[in-house]
């Protein structure tokens, strides 16, 4: 997994479970294309090699493959969950995990998918990681995975201006966020989004851009 050379194999699984995501929710598979779209540009202003920032790449796609094993009355309710509800929401990274751990030489790509909903505090789930016992791929997705999370609109709520999620960022870093990469994704955000979201980026207009 290490010779990005090697990753391009991984092209066609990627946009087949894409396809299964869109088949089951089609906002679960928009916002994995944006993340991992986010992922890539986030990669791109840190200290990385070409290998280990294709892996997170890849990692970023699949990163809400678990919300395959939700039920849809959680999945796609018109609102915000119940504390219940988001028990079950909850078991999405493991069940992701799961998966990827079927497929060979998987398993670093399975760990950042478990654990990109820890927090660098210590808050965060499946597991209770803080900061660096977060694998390096799960920081970088989990600020991207927020981006879009605070900037889309869901049914329920509008989303947050550019500048008001960068400022949610930059407060949350050391808390949320591995600092450093928090301050990398400040530091670059022009760069980072670069109108993402006022060019309204569906999953049709996206695409799979692996090192070859």
């Amino acid at each position: 997994m290490r010779d990005a050379k090697h990753l391009l194999i991984y092209h066609d699984l990627v946009a087949g479970i894409v396809a299964a995501m869109e088949a089951r929710d089609p906002y679960t598979a928009s916002h994995s294309m944006r993340v991992a779209e986010l992922t890539q540009r986030l990669c791109r202003v840190l200290p990385l090699g070409t290998d280990t920032a294709e892996i997170i790449h890849i990692a970023a796609h699949f990163h809400d493959i678990g919300k395959i094993g939700v039920e849809d009355a959680v999945l796609r309710k018109q609102g915000p969950l119940n504390e219940s509800e988001w028990q079950k929401m909850r078991l999405h990274p493991v069940i992701g995990s799961d998966i990827l751990r079927r497929v060979d030489c998987f398993d670093e790509i399975a760990g950042i998918v478990r654990s990109h909903h820890e927090r660098w505090d210590g808050g965060g789930y499946p597991d209770g990681l803080a900061d660096a016992q977060i694998p390096y791929g799960a920081r970088v997705i989990a600020v991207a995975d927020s981006i879009d999370a605070m900037c889309s609109d869901r049914s329920y709520r509008k989303g947050l201006s550019a500048e008001q999620c960068k400022k949610e960022i930059a407060c949350n870093a050391g808390v949320r966020y591995d600092p450093q990469i928090a301050a990398a994704a400040v530091a670059h955000w022009e760069e980072l989004l670069g109108g993402f979201y006022e060019a309204s980026i569906t999953h049709s207009s996206l695409v799979f851009s692996f090192v070859g």
